[in-house]
């Protein structure tokens, strides 16, 4: 088992120890890629979804919400395409009888090649120290060309196939390149197939009477069909975005590695609409917005990079993935898409409703276009469990696992501890979860000793420890611990508040942007 398998299994149990993410109906032995999120896991989930709408709606003059309903009306998904093109190609091991998404197998063969041209490089970078030149060296190195002309040979294939949609290209390529299934390690393949994700239910008490309608698998059709809504009650004038944040559903058959793929997720999506043909300079405007607010939270960056799709969506004339390293390894976080008009084009062809914007300045009415943000929350929520969890050693020879949590997405801000359970210190320490608890997720432990008190706030991630002892009911001061730096000062109780909230407002994370 590699490192980061290992690291995906340690963060679940972790997970689950410490009231992060539960195995939805677990005592009925679970319902695979469903999973509940608990004390902690919905306090940081509900962090994260603020600072994605904070960023967006209190940032931007010109974008605004909604909340549209789960259940929408047939036909629009018939306008989106859902119906007949939402499939996945899959493909059986007739000996481990698992299945694959066939798209992906590729993918995690060309990282393989990626993994080799990575290590080469770090190899090259100790060897050679500051006078090493990575890009002579990509250029040169023939280990490296060896690797990319692979990658590139296997991705143009790839994006061939999957354009023309020729399932038995998909099937051969992955015979030619010899991938091998990761449970049985044989190559023996079924046929590529595709496989339709939405949900279906029945809307009607009487069946046979009832019509079919479907849990929606995105919420951005949502934003389309209230586009002239919003942009009429909110007096709206182009360039503006529709922002939202809400459950949707897809019936993934190869659904794995933990909360990355499930059946039932939260996706946090903004359109922004705009006048035809200025659509590629506000594509390269959003990634960058969306890449700073990723960087300001202050996790690796070499943890992130762009990934431009192999193959473009048929009303797509731009997109790319923002990818993050996972234990599974850089797998997509977000997708920015130039969509063009397709979406309100084909709900004004499917509904017989104009879905038109007047332009005031050129006096001409024209369909909008839309460059689209799409991030899953739970993929977020994955990606800071893994880039802040750390195991360290300390000077002392002990270790701690710690959370580096971003202070402001921190499930609890301040922890307040008193010495010990008498003499008064546990009365002071109520007192002062009282003046910080509007402000802030406070919690108030005496359990145990001390440092068992600092490891469990650790493991959660919770920047500020706050003991209480006897010095205190004298002078007013209490000691304050770091989580990161695990540094203690002495401070007064009055000036907490001030220093508290200079690291953990959800304010200091939004100027950054």
């Amino acid at each position: 088992m590699s490192n980061q398998e290992d690291l995906l299994k340690t963060l679940i149990g972790h997970a689950k120890e410490y009231g992060f993410v539960f195995q939805s109906s677990e005592i009925y032995d679970g319902l695979s890629a469903t999973y509940d999120y608990g004390p902690y896991g919905v306090e940081l989930k509900n962090n994260i979804r603020r600072y994605w709408w904070e960023a967006m709606t209190k940032l931007n003059e010109n974008i605004v919400g909604i909340d549209s309903a789960i259940f929408m009306h047939p036909t629009v998904w018939k306008a989106s395409g859902h119906v007949d093109a939402f499939n996945d190609p899959l493909i059986d091991n007739k000996d481990s009888k698992k299945r694959y998404r066939a798209d992906v197998l590729l993918e995690d063969h060309m990282a393989k090649y990626a993994d080799k041209i990575t290590k080469e490089i770090e190899k090259a970078k100790k060897k050679f120290g500051d006078d090493f030149d990575e890009t002579q060296f990509r250029a040169t190195n023939p280990n490296v060309k060896r690797s990319q002309d692979r990658i590139d040979a296997v991705e143009g294939r790839m994006k061939a196939v999957l354009e023309a949609n020729d399932l038995e290209g998909v099937r051969q390529l992955i015979v030619d390149e010899e991938i091998k299934c990761p449970v049985s390690g044989t190559a023996n393949w079924t046929e590529v197939r595709q496989f339709n994700l939405m949900f279906a239910t029945e809307l009607g008490s009487v069946s046979g009477e009832s019509s079919t309608i479907y849990l929606r698998p995105e919420t951005a059709q949502g934003i389309f069909v209230n586009f002239l809504n919003v942009q009429k009650s909110a007096r709206m004038k182009l360039p503006f975005g529709i922002a939202q944040t809400g459950k949707a559903f897809r019936n993934e058959i190869v659904a794995r590695q933990f909360i990355f793929r499930m059946r039932e997720f939260e996706q946090m999506e903004m359109q922004f609409f705009i006048k035809p043909g200025t659509e590629l300079e506000w594509y390269n405007t959003w990634k960058e917005k969306r890449m700073a607010w990723h960087r300001a939270l202050g996790l690796p960056l070499e943890n992130y990079r762009f990934h431009d799709h192999i193959k473009l969506a048929h009303y797509a004339n731009a997109a790319c993935d923002i990818e993050f390293k996972f234990p599974m390894g850089f797998k997509e976080l977000e997708g920015i898409h130039s969509r063009t008009d397709f979406d309100l084009k084909q709900h004004e062809e499917f509904s017989g409703k104009k879905l038109r914007y007047f332009d005031t300045e050129t006096n001409e009415s024209y369909v909008p276009y839309v460059v689209e943000t799409s991030i899953g929350l739970d993929r977020m929520f994955l990606a800071v469990l893994s880039g802040a969890y750390e195991e360290e050693k300390l000077e002392n020879g002990e270790e701690r696992v710690v959370l580096r949590i971003p202070a402001p997405l921190a499930p609890v801000k301040i922890a307040v501890l008193p010495l010990i359970k008498k003499d008064g210190l546990p009365e002071k320490a109520r007192a002062i979860i009282d003046t910080l608890k509007l402000s802030h997720n406070c919690q108030y432990d005496d359990k145990d000793s001390i440092g068992k008190r600092y490891r469990r706030q650790d493991a959660i991630g919770t920047p500020y420890c706050i003991t209480v002892d006897h010095d205190s009911l004298t002078d007013d001061k209490v000691t304050i611990r770091d989580r990161d730096t695990m540094q203690q000062e002495r401070v007064a109780i009055s000036e907490l508040g001030s220093i508290v909230s200079g690291k953990v407002d959800m304010r200091g994370l939004l100027r950054k942007l």
